[in-house]
């Protein structure tokens, strides 16, 4: 009965997307229904003897994660990342990103649940890099990625992934407790405030988690990778600013272009130099390795700005997720500008804790 709801649903959703592009719909339709079709309860599976000892530990360790999301991050208490499908793929969608050649600014697309998002998804990588070739040839930048997960924001019981099953522990859990907090708050239309959010959650769930395991060494490690993160998400941000400078000024196209491709080129040189500084920890080498353009700097500020003003609005909650639920919630439910401004002023604040904290140290 729950797979002919969820098959109903998903039906539903092509009918009020429009008939302007059932062929996409079809896609989200079919590859959502082959996802569930694979479900198996996890339960089912850790006391089957055919369960391979290595899914097994997983599996068990997948559910510690995600009783501890609902029990102790407050998190949704439902069916989600309690089940768990094979894809026999790397990724469960392909998600198509794009922006003009001289913009920054992602194009949107807008879904029936959803609300409008900076990328549109694909359960076949062929099916977006056609479209991405589509939107390439039109003139615009574009990236296609491999997503490991992502939320039906409680339409359905979403999954465990052997996509990301075999993750690192913190990965693992960072993701269930992004996901879940998409669950937990998510408004349309609004992707820099979702992202955020659910970043914040995912941070500070993952700090405790780790604190509850007594790890210190797990904890020094996943401290370390923050730190090299933050640094490295300064740089994007760094060459965003760069490009975006260069799209104001009143250049011809041609000129805009060259200068494009020298920030692009000294992006390589920054990057060579922080990576020494990091003693050669080479993670995020694979930057390196794609023809970068626009498309890849676009969401960078979706997912990272509006954290510290998110982490300023939990610490003014003592660290109580509960009433850091009920302040994000209150924010959301603002008009579009008043949430913005208010967000803006959270920020402001964050910086001016950030300096106070700096002058503090740099007196002992």
């Amino acid at each position: 009965m729950k797979y002919a709801r969820s098959l109903f649903l998903l039906v539903l959703a092509v009918v009020l997307g429009g008939c302007g592009d059932v062929g996409y719909y079809a896609q989200c339709v079919s590859g959502h229904v082959q996802l569930m079709s694979r479900t198996r309860p996890i339960p089912t599976l850790v006391a089957d003897p055919d369960t391979p000892p290595d899914l097994r530990r997983r599996l068990e360790l997948v559910t510690e994660i995600r009783d501890y999301a609902s029990q102790v991050l407050l998190l949704p208490d439902n069916a989600s990342y309690r089940s768990y499908a094979d894809l026999e793929r790397p990724y469960v969608v392909w998600n198509v990103v794009a922006t003009p050649e001289f913009a920054l600014e992602p194009i949107t697309w807008c879904f029936p649940v959803a609300g409008c998002v900076p990328y549109r998804g694909y359960f076949k990588e062929e099916s977006a890099k056609a479209f991405a070739e589509r939107l390439s040839a039109a003139g615009h930048d574009v990236f296609v990625h491999g997503v490991p997960a992502y939320s039906t924001l409680k339409w359905f019981d979403d999954p465990v992934l052997n996509t990301f099953c075999n993750r690192e522990e913190t990965y693992l859990a960072a993701l269930i407790f992004h996901e879940l907090a998409h669950q937990q708050l998510y408004i349309k239309n609004d992707s820099s405030f979702n992202e955020a959010f659910a970043k914040t959650v995912e941070l500070v769930g993952v700090e405790r988690w780790l604190q509850t395991q007594g790890q210190g060494p797990r904890m020094e490690a996943y401290l370390a990778g923050l730190a090299r993160e933050e640094q490295f998400i300064g740089l994007l941000l760094k060459v965003r600013g760069r490009l975006g400078e260069i799209y104001a000024q009143p250049l011809s196209e041609e000129l805009k272009r060259e200068k494009k491709h020298e920030v692009l080129r000294a992006f390589q040189t920054d990057y060579a130099a922080l990576k020494e500084s990091w003693g050669g920890f080479s993670g995020y080498d694979h930057w390196l390795k794609r023809s970068l353009n626009n498309a890849h700097f676009a969401s960078i500020s979706t997912y990272h700005t509006l954290v510290p003003a998110f982490r300023t609005l939990l610490a003014r909650q003592n660290g109580d997720l509960s009433g850091f639920y009920a302040e994000a919630r209150a924010l959301a439910l603002l008009p579009r500008d008043q949430r913005q401004q208010a967000l803006a002023q959270l920020l402001r604040d964050a910086e001016q804790l950030a300096l106070v904290a700096e002058d503090t140290a740099g007196n002992f």
